[in-house]
């Protein structure tokens, strides 16, 4: 493409096709979320390129503009469990374009919107305790009269709770962008998504203690369920402060 004719979505889309090197294109970001599209929403592309393969697409490698923003990947990283960590939800919830593999590429993604057994039992176990950590910190704060530190405190947990939830539901958590998205198509067993999105909301606000309380409550059932009562008694007599008074 020439400075008179800028590189669009469409036309690339066209020659990556025609590409016998390209094994895969991915669709991710707002235009893959149906109901979040906006006059602003770019085109985020993911160009799979086959192992060993070599192409003249290459010379696209880093273009990014308002309107388009593509990254071309070798099979082998885009199959990498961990390629890369911040984009594992955008690539749960992406748009396949072109799949060459007879499904391969959506067995990719797949395997991305779904943690590992352990992963998920470690990731949920650090999450928790990170949790119980900041709301801790924010009860114990509002009982000694910092306000503006127990809503910070407030706020920080409730990024680590829906960290942890996802991550008990073996899921990637969304970005706060599509939090309700996701949970209005996707809600977490044994949540009510109206409720929990209505407390993670007044808790960040106000820091409400007794609603931190009836939550960590709720939260506490699901990780002892889960097999993670040893994070929670590490916190030993310091859980009665998080606990419902």
């Amino acid at each position: 493409m020439t400075a008179q004719q800028p590189l669009t979505y469409n036309a690339f889309v066209e020659l990556a096709a025609a590409d016998p090197a390209v094994v895969g294109l991915v669709l991710k970001g707002s235009r893959a979320h149906d109901a979040m599209i906006t006059q602003h929403s770019d085109h985020d592309l993911y160009v799979v390129v086959a192992d060993d393969a070599t192409t003249e697409l290459t010379r696209f490698t880093g273009h990014r503009t308002p309107e388009f923003d593509l990254v071309i990947v070798s099979l082998a990283e885009f199959r990498a469990a961990g390629m890369p960590g911040f984009e594992r939800y955008a690539l749960a919830r992406a748009q396949i374009v072109l799949d060459r593999l007879d499904g391969g590429i959506a067995h990719i993604l797949a395997d991305k919107a779904r943690l590992g057994s352990d992963e998920a039992f470690q990731d949920s176990g650090r999450w928790l305790d990170a949790y119980a950590n900041a709301l801790y910190r924010s009860i114990k704060n509002h009982r000694d009269g910092q306000a503006l530190a127990a809503r910070l405190d407030a706020a920080d947990s409730i990024r680590f709770l829906l960290e942890l939830l996802f991550a008990l539901d073996r899921r990637p958590r969304p970005y706060n962008k599509y939090l309700e998205w996701e949970l209005a198509r996707h809600p977490l067993p044994g949540w009510d998504t109206h409720v929990l999105l209505r407390a993670v909301d007044r808790i960040s606000a106000t820091g409400d203690v007794s609603l931190q309380r009836h939550l960590f409550a709720l939260v506490e059932a699901a990780a002892r369920e889960a097999g993670h009562g040893e994070v929670l008694d590490a916190w030993g007599e310091d859980l009665a402060l998080m606990r419902t008074q």
